[in-house]
């Protein structure tokens, strides 16, 4: 008897195409059985359980046999379905770090397109977090406004592995920062090889997030209970008009 759908969400979940998750629940539930038995069982066209079955067999999560002089199908045990979520997330993460060191081609090729800025929006702190990486790949200095109590607050030990990555890149950083007491506190031991910074009045030019300047792009990170939002964005005038605003505040700052 066919199977009741009772796994196929969680076969979903795990990366399965739909068509792969019903032929493999048939085979799971019904015990080896040839390709004529699954067509007339499932609602599935029989080109498209051809195609579900091959894709499976080099899954590993089923294994071919033979019913007579003709090809049987069966499932392997299902901790293949370990195997196989493990495998797909060592490839995962390869595409992730050939994802990033293609990025700055992908949205030079989409500004150029889309003749607008690239723009992108995150949340959260994990948004924050890409945000704030974003600028590791930077080849010119990163200027930076910079709340230190917020940035703290918020992105923590991010920002420290962010910090001692960048270290290891040796990328320039200057920033512009609210004169608190907080703040003081905790710069009092920064490393001026790679990080200059300078004061302004906290009262009289309060703000609670972090911006970066640098590459074609600006990055903000705001700092709130309410929400916290990371942008990015890449465009080349906005850029040169934020970073010459910023060297007026920064001559004029306290050292």
């Amino acid at each position: 008897m066919c199977g009741n759908n009772m796994h196929k969400d969680l076969l979903i979940e795990l990366g399965l195409s739909q068509n792969e998750a019903i032929v493999y629940e048939y085979l799971l539930t019904n015990g080896k059985s040839i390709a004529g038995d699954i067509i007339k069982k499932t609602p599935i066209k029989r080109g498209v359980i051809y195609n579900a079955l091959s894709d499976l067999s080099k899954k590993g999560l089923i294994k071919q046999g033979k019913t007579g002089k003709i090809l049987s199908f069966l499932p392997n045990h299902p901790d293949k379905l370990r195997d196989y979520i493990e495998k797909r997330e060592k490839e995962l993460q390869k595409a992730q770090i050939s994802l990033e060191s293609q990025m700055p081609m992908l949205l030079s090729s989409f500004n150029m397109v889309s003749n607008q800025p690239g723009v992108r929006i995150y949340e959260g702190k994990d948004g924050l977090a890409k945000v704030l990486n974003d600028s590791l790949s930077s080849k010119t200095e990163i200027l930076t406004y910079a709340d230190i109590y917020g940035m703290e607050k918020y992105l923590g030990r991010a920002n420290d592995k962010y910090v001692e990555k960048r270290k290891e890149l040796n990328i320039k950083k200057r920033g512009i920062v609210p004169d608190t007491e907080y703040a003081r506190k905790y710069l009092t031991n920064y490393d001026k090889s790679v990080t200059d910074i300078k004061f302004i009045d906290a009262k009289k030019y309060p703000f609670s997030l972090e911006m970066e300047i640098y590459d074609n792009k600006i990055s903000f990170m705001t700092f709130s209970e309410k929400k916290l939002i990371g942008v990015v964005i890449e465009n080349e005038e906005i850029y040169k008009t934020q970073k010459s605003i910023f060297e007026i505040i920064w001559d004029n700052a306290i050292e």
